[in-house]
């Protein structure tokens, strides 16, 4: 997969994990931009270690949930490390 199918697929995964865990994470375009590639890593790594499956292709379902799935777990940290905290 290609340089731009990749960060396509990162900024589609980061919008539909921002989509499933909606919150005040905050952040535009570029951080779900950022989120969704380093989801995209995250997922195709951890895919690649536990079920022997990374990421493939852009019209490959499995990496389509791998990327989704890497997204929604580095959107809970980046919630977790910017969550606001109340006086």
């Amino acid at each position: 997969m290609g340089i731009i199918a990749f960060l396509l697929l990162g900024l589609i995964a980061g919008a539909i994990a921002k989509l499933i865990l909606p919150g005040r994470q905050g952040g535009g375009w570029l951080i779900t931009l950022v989120l969704g590639v380093v989801g995209a890593l995250l997922g195709g790594f951890l895919g690649s270690v536990i079920f022997d499956e990374g990421i493939d292709g852009f019209f490959d379902l499995g990496s389509w949930l791998l990327a989704i799935g890497g997204a929604l777990i580095v959107l809970v940290i980046y919630g977790a490390v910017t969550g606001r905290k109340r006086a």
